[in-house]
């Protein structure tokens, strides 16, 4: 059992998992402002031109029992809108990781060696004279 709580414990600790709690807790508070968003501003703006909210549409079943499915509704539209935007960021983020890599890529890609004209061996770029066969090298 020792082992294996400190197999637990070393799990826990590690960054992925802080990573992931960091951002459910984040997820939730954009979960939050994309609820608001949705019933606070889209759903007025939608009754509207429709003349109606939807978290107000229901059934009536059985007496005071009722089907809530304008709350459906908004929950759906709440997913889409939240989908849409984390859509959109993680194509914003990808973007910018690859202009990111691309400029790595550019600076790896700088020779930093050329081949001596007399005696074809590999010598530093700003080299003046060769290391192997001593030639005079010229600047080209």
């Amino acid at each position: 059992m020792k082992k294996f709580m400190e197999e637990f414990k070393a799990f826990i600790a590690r960054g992925n998992v802080m990573d992931m709690a960091v951002g459910i807790i984040i997820g939730g508070a954009f979960t939050s402002i994309v609820t608001s968003l949705v019933e606070d501003i889209i759903n007025p703006l939608l009754g509207l031109f429709g003349g109606m909210n939807f978290d107000r549409l229901h059934v009536k079943l059985l007496g005071e029992v009722t089907l809530n499915y304008g709350k459906f509704i908004t929950a759906v539209v709440n997913f889409l809108i939240m989908a849409f935007i984390v859509f959109w960021l993680m194509k914003l983020v990808n973007g910018m990781g690859g202009r990111f890599s691309k400029k790595e890529a550019e600076e790896e890609t700088v020779p930093t060696t050329k081949k001596c004209p007399f005696c074809k061996s590999e010598i530093a770029i700003d080299a003046t004279r060769c290391p192997n066969c001593t030639s005079e090298l010229t600047c080209q």
